[in-house]
């Protein structure tokens, strides 16, 4: 019997790598396919400075981490050909070379490559002078020589954006005229910063580890003529636009494509197919760019998880039972959190604890150990005791441990503080709990006279579980505020729950969303709320 994936995705450049993140971080059983080695076009890419967040990294690199940040939450991935898929059945089937591979739901990010012309020189100057972004690479040519090859629109407005940065450019034309509107080749053809030469080709490009020199030929009289760096320059640059390929015929007979080839989707990444998505550059849009490649895998792999735990459901298929947030051997702090961290956990004024009651029965309660004893490691102002159930029935009471494993915030006096988390705070979840230790500790976040009054009204107990996933963006949001009004008033509880960890609750409630809040064990209700929502919902 074949092995069932949750999730396959085709292709593992910057599209593929980000919805493997997300997908890994939701606790999907994840496989990556790609022909080439991980990475896709960024990686070939010599300096990358318009991340937002990153200053200075090289493509290689930057795949490379992400690659490692995918596999830290569980994602596989294999280096084989796409022969043939089938999407027909709610099993869908990719066939490779190495075999065939099944999966729930599939994410396309195939991407596109850009048209090379052939000329001598493009493979080996590839990335060091030879470049198809105008936006990813023209700042690296500032006050230098361009090239751009193409007369079509994106040669023409490309050509225009690199004269933010080049000394001069130079559009170099096959043909007689551009073939893209009047109103952009008027601007191009005025511009005093860029020279028009029609009816010329690109022969050859040449030099050490950067370009030197360029040959060029008038395709009319056969005359050649050549451009050599002069003393005072470095280098120069060339831009190839002449169009892309989008990755897409294995998909043709079954995904709905446009004209030229790439797959259609709505603005949640879905293809015509129930199951199947399409993320990064095989979509048509208009700015082909990292960040927005990864935008599209994020948005992918989101709607993919609802359409999987749908899917389950209907075919009746149990979650795994064990499938771990993490990989053997990987930290859940690396090096970069801890650098974040630590700093906030010295700021806190006294000292706390954690109280965890581990179930050994649950598939994940030696994960939690692990989980805590580290974090325990990175700071002396947060004490780690452990329980298993049962040893401490008195303990247990006091808490009110309702969901094992469950960890309890005790205050700087050691007793309970309203607060409870049931899964691993990891993900986006790492964040809220990190902030309802730094309100238990103190000094925590300001909380205006007015506003304290309102959480104050609450005069009944109340408690407050409100159910999400990891990889859920408006879930912290919920879950810290239904904190902040636990550690303010000793009347509310509220219990972070992580809804892949406890199937029964998710199944008792029907749920299909987060945030999922429930009152009181009994009222549900679904998505983000703001601080008076949830008084609201508390009784205030």
């Amino acid at each position: 019997m074949k092995e069932l994936y949750d999730l396959v995705i085709i292709g593992s450049g910057s599209a593929g790598m980000a919805a493997g993140i997300y997908a890994g971080r939701a606790r999907l059983k994840t496989l990556v396919i790609d022909r080439d080695r991980s990475g896709g076009q960024i990686k070939i890419t010599s300096e990358v400075e318009n991340y937002p967040g990153i200053l200075h990294i090289s493509g290689e690199e930057l795949s490379q981490t992400m690659r490692r940040q995918a596999e830290k939450f569980g994602v596989k991935f294999l280096q084989a050909v796409v022969e043939a898929v089938d999407f027909t059945q709610d099993i869908k089937k990719i066939r490779t070379i190495e075999g065939e591979y099944e999966a729930l739901a599939v994410i396309v990010a195939t991407g596109s490559v850009p048209r090379k012309l052939g000329f001598a020189g493009e493979e080996e100057f590839k990335g060091r002078g030879i470049g198809y972004c105008a936006t990813c690479d023209g700042e690296f040519f500032t006050g230098l020589d361009v090239f751009v090859i193409g007369a079509g629109f994106a040669a023409a407005e490309e050509a225009i954006f690199l004269t933010r940065y080049a000394g001069k450019v130079t559009i170099i034309a096959r043909g007689d005229s551009f073939t893209c509107p009047k109103t952009i080749s008027d601007r191009v053809l005025a511009h005093p910063k860029i020279e028009v030469k029609f009816h010329t080709e690109l022969l050859e490009v040449g030099g050490d580890t950067v370009l030197r020199y360029a040959e060029f030929a008038d395709n009319r009289t056969g005359e050649k003529w050549r451009y050599d760096v002069s003393g005072s320059e470095r280098t120069f640059g060339v831009f190839v636009f002449v169009g892309y390929i989008p990755q897409s015929a294995e998909y043709a007979q079954q995904l709905r494509l446009d004209e030229r080839g790439y797959i259609l989707t709505d603005e949640n990444m879905r293809t015509n197919v129930d199951g199947i998505y399409a993320a990064g550059d095989i979509r048509p849009k208009e700015l082909r760019q990292l960040v927005t490649a990864v935008s599209d895998g994020a948005v992918a792999a989101t709607h993919a998880e609802k359409y999987i735990a749908q899917k389950k459901e209907r075919l009746g298929l149990a979650e795994p039972e064990n499938f771990p947030a993490a990989q053997p051997g990987v930290s859940f702090f690396d090096d970069a959190l801890k650098e974040q961290l630590i700093p906030i956990l010295e700021r806190l004024e006294n000292r706390i604890g954690l109280l965890a009651f581990l179930d050994e029965s649950s598939d994940f309660s030696g994960e939690l150990r692990t989980f805590l004893s580290e974090f325990s490691a990175l700071t002396d102002k947060v004490r780690v005791e452990f329980l298993t159930k049962g040893e401490n029935p008195a303990k247990e009471k006091e808490v009110n441990v309702t969901l094992f494993p469950s960890v309890a915030v005790l205050g700087p006096d050691g007793t309970y503080a309203g607060v409870q988390f049931h899964g691993i705070p990891g993900g986006h979840e790492i964040n809220s709990f990190i902030l309802a230790l730094y309100n238990a500790a103190g000094p925590g976040q300001a909380v205006g006279e007015d506003t304290l009054k309102k959480i104050l009204a609450v005069k009944e107990k109340v408690n407050l579980k409100i159910g999400v996933s990891l990889s859920c963006t408006l879930c912290p949001d919920v879950v810290s505020l239904s904190q902040l009004m636990a550690l303010k008033n000793p009347l509310i509880e509220a219990e972070m729950i992580d809804v892949a960890r406890f199937p029964g609750f998710k199944n008792k409630y029907s749920i299909m969303s987060v945030p999922a809040i429930v009152v009181n064990d009994d009222q549900l209700s679904f998505g983000k709320k703001s601080l008076d929502e949830l008084l609201g919902l508390a009784g205030a």
